[in-house]
């Protein structure tokens, strides 16, 4: 057991869902590590009401949430969202003063994020930033390529996301790891379905996943998200078409995201039959959540999680829309425009299809100890300069 002056204190901020469903290895493995004195910052939607309070599923892990910090403006639009980050700076700066850590913790390419790396980097705290260096679409692109200039460190999730960082000038002895820690639970993962824990849940119809169903989650593309509706209830037609019981997730918090709940609200009203096959979910635990995704017969939408942890599984995949188009993605996927024929022939040929076998492009399972060791080893340093100058 390592002395109090000895531990290096980090602090990771976990800001929607999906950063808990990515990093919860190592947030674990953090808090239990005597080398480190750890502490966990819960914001965005992770502290939303309308989303679960996605929290309380870290809690109920064991693992304490030291601060819980608001920074959401209402509205879901890009005005707000911009607004919030700025928010966000004020929050996490004063949460980084108060807790004064070594290292800060972060994944990802949210905005809320964005928000916290600029205040570390502001501050002079060394930050680690899991997930650089890949290529999607939307704003999204942009943020995490942001994020990656503000980090000192890295851990990209692929072999070429790390040749891609060097490229963005960063050092390539500052790449801790590679590898998505998501691919951790993967691996250790029995996927079982409690019918009756997953229809307590939600609304509308009743699901047996024992049978072939569907997982859908379409989230709005900023870039476009004044057809945000449209594209969602092209999504909807094309799922209603099949008539395949199919589990709908509401969708995150971006611009866009009142308009695509709102239609599918308004779908269902319209189409009162839809109870008899689709049942609409807030939230999930990590390990439930990839429980679905390795279990469904089908995914459809655009969450980067059909990418890379559908991949770990081979699940066969729908990509609608550009929202994660440029993603490095393996053969269990097949893209669809947001034209609910095409959606719909991409979903038919991939029901025929079945089963891809299992792609380890996103993580061997192995990821969490290579990155818990690099953390506590890695030097402190501030100062950042492009790799280049030293060519």
């Amino acid at each position: 057991m390592g002395s109090a002056q000895h531990q290096r204190k980090v602090c990771c901020v976990l800001v929607d869902r999906a950063n808990y469903g990515r990093l919860k290895p190592v947030v674990v493995a953090l808090h239990k590590d005597p080398r480190v004195s750890f502490s966990l910052v819960c914001s965005g939607t992770m502290v939303l009401e309308r989303f679960d309070n996605a929290y309380k599923v870290v809690e109920s892990d064991g693992v304490p949430v030291d601060e819980k910090l608001y920074m959401e403006m209402d509205g879901s639009e890009p005005v707000t969202m911009s607004k919030s980050i700025g928010l966000g700076i004020l929050e996490f700066s004063s949460l980084f003063q108060r807790q004064a850590p070594d290292m800060v913790l972060l994944i990802g390419d949210r905005n809320e994020a964005l928000a916290a790396a600029i205040a570390a980097a502001y501050m002079n705290i060394t930050l680690v930033h899991v997930q650089g260096g890949e290529v999607s679409g939307s704003i999204d692109e942009c943020a995490r390529h942001a994020i990656s200039k503000f980090a000192h460190y890295h851990v990209p999730a692929t072999k070429r996301s790390a040749e891609y960082l060097v490229k963005m000038g960063e050092r390539a002895d500052t790449i801790l790891a590679t590898g998505c820690p998501s691919s951790d639970i993967a691996k250790a993962l029995e996927p079982k379905i409690d019918a009756g824990a997953l229809n307590s849940r939600g609304h509308g119809a009743e699901i047996d996943p024992t049978q072939p169903f569907g997982l859908c989650v379409f989230h709005p593309v900023t870039s476009e998200y004044s057809d945000a509706a449209s594209q969602m209830e092209e999504v909807l037609v094309a799922l209603h078409q099949k008539c395949m019981p199919t589990i709908l997730l509401w969708p995150n918090i971006d611009a866009g995201s009142s308009q695509v709940a709102k239609t599918i609200r308004k779908f269902r009203d319209a189409n009162p039959e839809t109870s008899e096959w689709l049942r609409v979910m807030t939230n999930f635990e990590p390990d439930h959540y990839l429980a679905l995704i390795a279990k469904a017969s089908v995914l459809v939408g655009n969450s980067s999680s059909f990418v890379r942890d559908a991949g770990y599984f081979g699940t066969p995949t729908v990509l609608v829309g550009a929202r994660q188009a440029h993603r490095e993605m393996d053969e269990h996927v097949v893209k669809a425009e947001t034209q609910h024929n095409e959606i719909g022939e991409a979903i038919g040929k991939q029901l025929a299809h079945g089963r891809y076998a299992p792609s380890t492009l996103y993580g061997d399972g192995g990821v969490t100890p290579r990155i818990v060791e690099a953390m506590v080893k890695a030097p402190l340093y501030s100062q950042k300069v492009l790799d280049y100058v030293h060519r």
